[in-house]
């Protein structure tokens, strides 16, 4: 019998495999749904697709939800976030002549340094960094000008940030066009592979529970299909607590490889799953811990307190009343939702929908409807926190 169809957009990232996982091996079929995968070129058209209604539902990038809501950008629409399907997953790189002129200023490249990595960047050439992002409202910007802005050296007129697709983001190293970049894998890796790239640093290191990707989904949508949504948001975490389970991670990786939803090869999709990466082309691949988090320690559920962080960035940059901003925020990560459809899967959920971010240095009890939840660590790399109550 034919599930319920839903239209769900997607661009071709690692970070998408809890849909692809949830069509593939029947999550969405056990909940009675027909998922249809679209495939997007670019954030632009994904956003554009959602608000007039050509899809129900998509994977997003963090702020997007967000910024929609507020207003800005070509479209506008009140749209929510579900659920997070994704924590980090997002590597930053260096051009090769770049990354030459950093290690002649005597930097070592470990993979996990943001202040010296930063201050060798801005030691390493005088004039303004190219910056390659996906999408202008995008966690990837978020995390770069937080991390960049902390350096001594810095000033808005060191960096210039630039929108590219990141199917793209190798060719536009290779043309020059681009000094540095942050994309969600396996973009980073084919970069490296084919532009002479080098990585140096995984998004985590900047913070380490970024919520990268969200399942998303216009407000009007949600409304008037409550049943259909909680459906999705029921299969889309059944793929995600899949995913995390090591023991999949081959299947996984061949199941993405074959699948006509990416069209890449296994090398260029095992780094980010795997959490084996190469940082340069040559260098056998260096272990750098989960890469990117599809749900352990609650990584899926919608902390509007992310959500608050996310809105105090957008109005910093666009000179909106920051507490408006935070309020709309918050309420476009639909905690209350989450919690709704996945209750009756028996999930642990926390206490609250909110907490203070950046505050734990270590795996910690919290507070939860089974007693048994850990969080953490979820540290900033200055050490910084946010309370939105402070």
């Amino acid at each position: 019998m034919t599930g319920v169809l839903v239209q769900c957009g997607y661009l071709p990232l690692v970070d998408s495999a809890p849909l692809i996982i949830a069509k593939e091996l029947g999550f969405a079929s056990d909940e009675g749904l027909d998922l249809s995968l679209v495939r997007q070129p670019s954030w632009s058209a994904l956003r554009d697709m959602l608000a007039l209604g050509h899809l129900d539902v998509a994977h997003m990038l963090s702020p997007m939800p967000v910024a929609m809501s507020l207003g800005l950008g070509g479209m506008p629409a009140k749209v929510d976030a579900l659920m997070v399907m994704s924590l980090n997953g997002t590597v930053i790189g260096v051009s090769r002549g770049l990354c030459d002129a950093m290690h002649a200023a005597g930097w070592v490249n470990t993979f996990d340094n943001p202040g010296r990595t930063a201050t060798a960047l801005f030691a390493a050439t005088s004039r303004r960094l190219r910056i390659g992002v996906p999408f202008p409202f995008s966690m990837h910007r978020m995390l770069l000008e937080y991390w960049l802005s902390r350096d001594p050296a810095f000033s808005a007129d060191r960096i210039e940030i630039i929108t590219v697709p990141p199917p793209r983001m190798a060719e536009a190293v290779a043309n020059g066009a681009l000094d540095l970049f942050c994309v969600g894998e396996p973009w980073g890796s084919v970069a490296v592979q084919n532009s002479g790239a080098v990585l140096l640093l995984p998004s985590q290191a900047i913070w380490q529970v970024a919520p990268e990707k969200v399942l998303g989904a216009r407000r009007d949508w949600i409304e008037d299909n409550h049943d259909t949504s909680a459906k999705v948001t029921r299969a889309v975490y059944k793929a995600a607590k899949w995913l995390d389970q090591p023991v999949n991670t081959p299947l996984a990786t061949e199941i993405l490889t074959r699948s006509q939803h990416l069209n890449l090869p296994d090398h260029a999709i095992d780094p980010a799953l795997s959490g084996h990466i190469a940082i340069q082309d040559g260098d056998a691949p260096k272990r750098s811990g989960p890469l990117v988090t599809f749900n352990d320690k609650s990584a899926n559920f919608p902390w509007r307190s992310q959500a608050a962080w996310i809105a105090t960035r957008l109005a910093q940059w666009h000179d909106l009343e920051p507490e408006a901003a935070r309020d709309a925020a918050r309420s476009c990560f639909r905690s209350d939702l989450y919690r709704a459809a996945l209750s009756p899967l028996g999930v642990d959920l926390p206490g609250a929908s909110e907490k203070i971010e950046g505050a734990m240095a270590h795996e910690t009890a919290v507070a939860s409807s089974r007693g048994q939840m850990i969080l953490g660590p979820d540290r900033f790399f200055d050490g910084a926190e946010f309370d939105i109550d402070a």
